[in-house]
This record gives structure tokens, sequence and C-alpha cells, in this order.
């Protein structure tokens, strides 16, 4: 299932790890067995995605997308996270149909029905205090004590009520501030610029910076609406920093609103740790080189313009 490989974090981790895979029991419940057949986690899954028996296990942790047999429903989840030696980590949250992806690399996820967030190695970032918290974006994340689902049969449902405010990423409550060039707008109101950067970083995103014209044409292309040119910007900023089995800089490209531009991977770069190498995340998971990736996204967007030639945001000559 297409939504499911989406849904599983962005990067393979697992280089220089021992050989695990899935296996597929008599009963078709999943587990995870090594190369020698020793089971690492036992076969007590329903699982919904495609897994083949004998897959590979490319990532950090151990992702069931589904449920686990004879284990009671619980609200708000969906999924189960193991580490590699079999330990359970964590249930993630309920999101779209399948479990939350990961943004601004944590995700969300839910422990004792209050919701908080882990990294990639399912270590928790910020703990479940929380009835329900949004995605991280541009540093900050909204969250509400006191609410909950609009009681609706409608698939798409609402947070109701309760108490809402915003925290930072190190799970702190912000004020807001008033308006200036750099605040961040949540909800109608205006919070402090959250990133700090040294200077080898701020080296880093003046790579990007010096090409954001290009990179915003190509963006904006087919965006309906006329943009002023001050709105055909795009904002570059560091997300995730080597770390552990994470050995790049994550660069998250975001549009003149400060939203995420692109979904799971468009426009998203990684920089090695020595800040040399610039790599692309293509549709397919895989990093390939930003020349590359900018010569086929150039081509692209010279095309669809070629295709609708009204198009209101022009690529520059």
């Amino acid at each position: 299932m297409f939504l499911a490989i989406l849904l599983m974090p962005i990067l393979s981790f697992s280089q220089g790890k021992e050989v695990l895979k899935y296996f597929i029991s008599k009963d078709s419940l999943i587990g995870v067995e090594n190369q020698d057949g020793k089971i690492i986690i036992p076969a007590q899954f329903n699982v919904f995605s495609d897994l083949m028996d004998g897959e590979i296990i490319k990532e950090q942790t151990i992702y069931f997308d589904g449920t686990k047999e004879n284990e009671a429903e619980e609200k708000n989840v969906w999924g189960y996270v193991y580490d590699r030696n079999g330990n359970f980590l964590y249930r993630p949250f309920a999101y779209d149909n399948g479990a939350d992806y990961f943004s601004e690399g944590v995700r969300r996820f839910v422990k004792h029905g209050k919701v908080g967030f882990v990294d990639r190695n399912g270590t928790i970032v910020i703990k479940p205090e929380h009835d329900f918290v949004s995605l991280f974006n541009y540093g900050y994340a909204a969250f509400c004590d006191g609410c909950d689902w609009e009681k609706t049969e409608d698939e798409h449902k609402a947070i109701v009520g309760g108490t809402w405010s915003v925290m930072n990423f190190k799970g702190e409550v912000v004020k807001p501030i008033s308006k200036s060039e750099n605040t961040v707008e949540i909800n109608g109101q205006y919070y402090p610029y959250p990133f700090k950067y040294n200077e080898k970083e701020k080296n880093i995103l003046l790579f990007f910076e010096k090409q954001n014209k290009k990179l915003s044409d190509i963006y904006y292309v087919n965006v309906y609406n006329k943009l002023s040119e001050n709105q055909k910007k795009l904002f570059f900023e560091i997300v995730e920093r080597p770390k552990g089995n994470f050995s790049y800089y994550q660069i998250n490209t975001y549009d003149y609103r400060k939203v995420e531009a692109g979904l799971f991977h468009r426009f998203k770069f990684l920089v090695s740790e020595d800040g040399k190498t610039v790599e692309a995340m293509d549709y397919d998971n895989k990093k390939v080189s930003f020349e590359k990736w900018l010569r086929k996204e150039i081509h692209e967007a010279e095309n669809y313009q070629k295709e609708y030639p009204d198009n209101p945001n022009k690529l520059s000559k």
C-alpha cells in the first residue's frame, strides 16, 4: 500500500546492523526473525501493508502496520513500533488512516490516552502529557488539554473543546508576541522565530539561500493564485542534525506562509555532516544528488509552463 510506504521514516538507518526480516506464520500473523531464524518478535500482528515473507527490515526501528492479536482496541493509535532487539517502544498516533508520519524529525505517539513525540530512533523527546498535539511545523506545535474529537460519523473529524496553547521543540509553552518581520503566525497569533544556528549551519543554509530565486520559481510555477515577488520566496531551516544513526543535516523548505512546502519528501534536503555533500529526497524516498534533482525539477517546471501557458507565476527568464 502506497500510503503505508510513505508513512515509514524517510531514511534507512540500519547499515551495519544485524539482518532482520519479517516472517508470516501459518495463521497469517506477522513477526520478526534474524538471518539465522531466531525469533526476535513472535508472530502476533495482523498487518495491513503489503509485507512479503522474508522482507528485510531496513529501518532503525521495526514497525507493524496493523493490530495485535487478541488485544483490545485503543483510541487514537495505529500500529506498533519496536527496537531491533525486540523491545516494545511505542504506539504511533493514528493519522489519515494509518500511523502518524515524521515531521521535522519527530512523530506523535500515544500512551495512556496522552500524546507526545518520539524521534526516528524511538526515543521520547516530548513526554505524552496532552490530549491532542498537532504536527510540528516551523518549530512549533499547537496542543490542547480537555479537548476531544467531535462526535460524528464523518471520516474527517475535528478536535473540539479544551484549552489550546503552543509548544516549542522542547515541549515548553510559548506565549504569543507582537508581529514583526520574523515572527511565525499560528492561528492568528504571532510567535518568536524558533531556530538558532552556529556558523557552520549558517553556511549550510547559505547554499540554499543563494538559489532561493531559482527554487522559488520552480516551487510556485503551478500555484493557481498570482503571488507578489515578496510572496514568491521560500524559507530553508535545519530541522534535524547528525546524531546516532542519522549522519545528516535535514533541511526542510517552507513557503511564504512558513508552512512546509510539499508533502513527505518534496523539497527536503540532506547535507552531509562535513557540509560538503548536498542531496535531495526523490519520489521513491531515495537520495539523489542536488544537481540531478534540480535538473529534473527545472525540466518538469518548464514542461508545466508549456502545457499551461496562462499560469500566473512564471519561471524567470
